[in-house]
């Protein structure tokens, strides 16, 4: 599996065709995955010069930070 795949889109997040974060989504609404998103995101930035996967970790940081940010931008009606 290259790095982009482990960032973006992992094979072992999903399940079938559903993605962990859209299940997530579904169980337990907007505004409680867009906290999960910033927790996840500084938990990445907070070990990434310790694991030896530093670029990773920051694409990682990243990613949850988009995707808080996406779910964020939704409009406020769809927020849970």
């Amino acid at each position: 599996m290259n790095r982009n795949s482990n960032v973006n889109h992992p094979a072992h997040y999903n399940k079938g065709n559903i993605e962990c974060i859209d299940a997530m989504i579904a169980a337990f609404g907007k505004s409680e995955v867009v906290t999960f998103c910033k927790i996840n995101a500084f938990k990445y930035l907070w070990r990434a010069e310790n694991k030896g996967k530093y670029k990773e970790d920051m694409e990682k940081a990243a990613w949850y930070t988009n995707k808080a940010n996406e779910l964020l931008n939704t409009s406020p009606s769809n927020m849970d």
